[in-house]
């Protein structure tokens, strides 16, 4: 038996916004992984979606080289840049480290960029920060569309009521 997905129906060119640290996140909530060619090739089957930005954090390991290179060949519009390693923890002398590189400076500046060209802004992650974002996009007409997973939708995006059409990303497609 097939699963029935939503379709998105889109109001003209539409912009696509992925954080890549976000959706990576949502895998242990989905327990499965989230396959960035399935999802490109997913978002390549709307033709109203003419640009794909993937931002996801640079840094010396092999395996993250690998897989910038590999997800640029894929078609994404990769943005990235040096993630900071944040002192957390001391334990026993051995300091522990977090990964943090967000995205959210950058994403608005594209945004700014693309504000003209663009009638659909979809954005694929559940974080809060972005609300001041989205409430600009919809009091500037623009249609704003959240892909998020369940237990990863900020507390300032499900406040939101008008203009937003937020989508659990199970919903849309197989990952």
């Amino acid at each position: 038996m097939k699963t029935q997905y939503k379709k998105l129906i889109l109001r003209g060119k539409a912009t696509v916004f992925i954080d890549w640290a976000n959706v990576y996140g949502w895998e242990k909530t989905l327990k499965r992984s989230i396959n960035p060619k399935k999802l490109y090739d997913y978002l390549k089957t709307y033709t109203e979606v003419i640009d794909i930005r993937f931002y996801f954090g640079e840094d010396a390991h092999p395996k993250s080289k690998k897989f910038l290179s590999d997800t640029a060949k894929t078609g994404y519009k990769i943005i990235t840049k040096p993630v900071k390693y944040i002192l957390v923890a001391e334990i026993s002398g051995q300091k522990i480290y977090r990964r943090k590189c967000d995205f959210d400076m950058e994403a608005c500046i594209d945004v700014h960029k693309v504000l003209n060209s663009t009638a659909s802004f979809i954005f694929f992650t559940g974080d809060g920060d972005y609300e001041p974002l989205y409430k600009l996009l919809i009091e500037l007409g623009k249609q704003v569309i959240v892909v998020y997973t369940p237990g990863h939708l900020g507390r300032e995006i499900q406040a939101m009521k008008k203009g937003i059409f937020k989508v659990e990303l199970e919903n849309l497609m197989d990952l």
